[in-house]
């Protein structure tokens, strides 16, 4: 399929004349452009460090808090048990405005590898001890356990949230730095994002690209889906058979770009414990606006950024936003379901 609509799409797309549509927004003063959403945000952050946060996705864990205020948004196979349940890796830039977030569950190495990506500080609690040799990289700070146990009359593993103003005293207390450091020279070009104001129709860049209001993925636990909003120009996130919205505001969690990653896993044990081959290339799929195509992710080593390249061999443009990114087991992506 996917080399059916590339070669499509490869002719087309060399006729395709306006590739942007403008946008009635300008940047205020004392602000850049962020480099997780390519939105404008207050320099006053500018080298402040990301955090990514081990979020429960377990419908146990209901309901989520501070994940409608995350910039990106991972969402991965936790394990070959549990009917393949999957978690939630949210990443913030300005985190230390975020109430409360969580709760907080153990972390896996295909968490620690994409969070250094961004030179992220990993917020989890614990995990297997494969971990270890990803965790002892000098490019991973992480801060495991030790936050605010809020009693909400579940089991102790869902009690666990960071409250605002406990990352920003961890992080120096365990010795690490509040901004970027030596690990993060890639950082400010994370994504290729379109120029702000502006907005990418890929059915005009690309021709052959696919409607796409409804993104089914192939998760059995959850059937996480994400649904297109054209009032909003989001996609909204549902699992469990409704939308998403945080504990705490009952905000949506939507997205700009919505991208998937054929990704194939190593299984360590019985026990169903696994990490995603994320190191190299394979396909993916790239949404944003109610259209769909296929790129190709690339990443080039642990610490090195995830680079989607368009048919063209290209750099993808993407539009400025909130992402929501998922690497889709090797064996379930042909299970995605476009409508």
């Amino acid at each position: 399929m996917f080399r059916r609509l590339a070669s499509a799409m490869m002719a087309a797309v060399l006729a395709a004349a306006t590739l942007f549509t403008a946008l009635p927004a300008q940047a205020a003063e004392a602000t850049y452009f962020s480099e997780l959403t390519g939105e404008p945000i207050s320099t006053a952050i500018q080298n402040q460090r990301p955090v990514a946060v081990m979020i429960d996705n377990d419908i146990r864990s209901y309901p989520h808090y501070g994940t409608a205020q995350a910039d990106i948004v991972y969402e991965l196979t936790n394990s070959i048990a549990n009917n393949g349940v999957t978690r939630l890796m949210a990443v913030y830039k300005d985190w230390n405005n975020v109430a409360r977030i969580g709760n907080i569950r153990s972390t896996r190495p295909t968490n620690i590898i994409l969070a250094q990506e961004y030179n992220a500080v990993l917020v989890h609690d614990g995990g297997p001890f494969y971990n270890n040799p990803y965790l002892a990289s000098p490019a991973n700070n992480n801060l495991s356990g030790y936050f605010s146990r809020i009693n909400n009359g579940k089991a102790a593993e869902f009690t666990e949230y960071a409250l605002a103003g406990e990352i920003a005293k961890r992080i120096p207390a365990a010795g690490y730095s509040t901004t970027y450091n030596a690990f993060a020279p890639a950082i400010r070009n994370h994504f290729n994002f379109a120029p702000y104001g502006t907005a990418i129709d890929l059915s005009v860049k690309y021709p052959g690209a696919i409607p796409c209001n409804k993104i089914s993925l192939p998760y059995v636990h959850n059937a996480s889906q994400l649904v297109y909003n054209p009032a909003t120009g989001l996609y909204d996130y549902y699992e469990f058979g409704k939308l998403h919205q945080d504990g705490g505001t009952n905000a949506t969690m939507s997205f700009k770009n919505v991208i998937i990653q054929n990704c194939s896993i190593h299984q360590y044990d019985a026990n169903g414990y696994l990490i995603f081959n994320c190191i190299g290339q394979d396909v993916a799929y790239y949404c944003t606006n109610g259209y769909m195509v296929p790129v190709i992710w690339v990443k080039p080593s642990e610490i090195g950024k995830t680079q989607y390249l368009d048919v063209l061999g290209q750099e993808l443009v993407v539009n400025t936003g909130k992402t929501y990114i998922t690497l889709c087991p090797s064996d379930k992506f042909p299970m995605i379901v476009f409508n």
